[in-house]
Parts: C-alpha cells; structure tokens; sequence
C-alpha cells in the first residue's frame, strides 16, 4: 500500500486547526502528524517528523509563517518538505515573499474543503502552483509591484543560460499557469516529455518545484507582468 501523504498543521487558531485535522484525517491517504500554534513550533515539527506537507498560516504571533517557511526550505534536511500557505485573502502582500522563501504555493482559507485536500496531494507531488481561485497572472501583478532591488534578476538570467530552447518554452508555459497536458498540447509533444522538461529546468535552476520556476521565470525577465 501507498503511504499516506504526512502533514503538519501550523495556524495560531486552535479551532481551525481542530477543523483542518479532523477533515485532512477524514481522507485514508493522509495522516495529521503535528499541530503548530506559531512559526517556531512548526519548524520544530517539521525537523522531527519530515512531514509531505506543511500547511502553514502567514500571520502568527512569534514567528510567523514566511520566517518558519523560510527556515524549513533552507535547510537541506527538509528538502523533501514541501510548504502550502494558507491566506485570509488571497491577494496577500506576503505571498510572493511566500514563494520566494520557497513555498510551493498558497491557498486562501475561504478555499472549499475539497480545493484544500486537493492542494495538498497536489503540494505533495511537487507540482502545487497557485490556487484554484487564483487568478494566472497574480503572482505576475506581486512581482511587478515588489522591490526589484529584492529581484537578484540578473543572476536568473544568467541560470536561464543553462536551459535548452526547448526547456525555455515550456518554462514560459509554466510560468503561465498552464498544467503539464496543456503544455503538451500546445507544443504538440506528449506529458511525459513536458514533465521531463520541467524536471531538468528545476534541476538547472535550483528549484523546488513548479512554483519556484514560475517566480524564476518572471524574476529573469523571460516573462513579463501583464499590464492590464
């Protein structure tokens, strides 16, 4: 048998957390392994159990959940762990900081419970991305509006050297939001070659998945904020 999809809970409300447990717990293919109040506890959880999963809250009290994100991605002993923020508003000013500290992508609380159990398989495979109700070209309209002294822009593009033509396009399809059977059917080749693709381009780039191709794709300039 397949083993469960692990998962950390760390939020500062008890009762939503109670709620997360009990609907995460409801599924026989994921397991609750921890329960954090602030940044600092999910951290520690994380190192002492690995989990797929952390579902982490931006706004704690202490340390909160960009730092603990931050922290958990950094260290090589939890490359394996992957981050999903979880947001009251999805237009949140942390968000593409989330991302950029390496979260795999983010969710807004207001999510229906199947959107949420979805993300987290989704988290889990390593391909999250944005949330279904988020719109493409959001993280876009984050990059556009954050400081480009924060956006090392010329180091992405001097990565984006190492990638094939063909590694680009797919990066810039990626980068648009669209999944891997999409991709496939625009540049007329099959999934399994797009996931191969995108594979070696996370490999090249340093990346942790999917999300931090997009975030490296507009950093380097290779795709541009839509203005409208």
């Amino acid at each position: 048998m397949t083993e469960p999809i692990t998962v950390v809970l760390a939020d500062d409300q008890a009762l939503l957390r109670s709620a997360f447990k009990v609907l995460v717990e409801s599924e026989p293919d994921m397991r609750v392994v921890g329960e954090a109040a602030d940044g600092a506890q999910a951290v520690e959880l994380a190192r002492a159990h690995v989990p797929d999963v952390v579902l982490m809250d931006i706004r704690m009290p202490g340390t909160d959940g960009l730092a603990a994100t931050r922290e958990i991605c950094s260290d090589p002993a939890l490359a394996a762990v992957r981050v999903l923020m979880l947001t009251t508003f999805e237009v949140d000013e942390y968000v593409v900081q989330s991302l950029r500290a390496g979260a795999s992508g983010f969710l807004g609380k207001g999510a229906e419970p199947g959107e949420l159990l979805a993300a987290i398989r989704v988290t889990a495979a390593g391909e999250a991305l944005l949330s279904p109700a988020a719109t493409k070209g959001l993280i876009a309209k984050f990059l556009a509006q954050g400081d480009p002294a924060d956006r090392p822009a010329g180091a992405a593009a001097v990565r984006l050297d190492t990638l094939t033509g063909r590694e680009r396009e797919v990066l810039v399809q990626v980068a648009g939001g669209l999944s891997n059977d999409e991709i496939g059917e625009r540049l007329t080749v099959s999934p399994l070659t797009v996931k191969t693709h995108v594979n070696r381009a996370m490999a090249k780039l340093g990346a942790r998945d999917r999300a931090q191709l997009v975030v490296i794709a507009y950093e380097s300039g290779l795709v541009r904020p839509r203005t409208d």
